[in-house]
């Protein structure tokens, strides 16, 4: 159900872009790499919902690590580029 919707709101994030682009006016490049992230959010959304919950809570964590270890790499970065 969840793929449903997410199928959907891409077609009519496309339906949107070809009736602006019909009518003539500009696209701001911030705008439509939010809604693209905002679409990449909810097909991941979805996908994360079909899954059984212990590889849901695998993924989780891998996903914590992974910004703890990117925080701790631009600290560590940070204070090379200070001294």
């Amino acid at each position: 159900m969840a793929t449903a919707v997410a199928v959907l709101g891409s077609l009519a994030l496309i339906g949107w872009l070809i009736y602006r682009a019909f009518k003539g006016k500009p696209f701001k490049a911030h705008t439509i790499a939010y809604i693209i992230a905002c679409a990449a959010g909810v097909f991941t959304f979805a996908f994360f919902l079909n899954m059984n919950i212990s590889q849901l809570l695998k993924i989780f964590i891998s996903i914590l690590v992974g910004i703890i270890l990117i925080i701790i790499a631009a600290l560590l970065q940070r204070r090379q580029a200070g001294a």
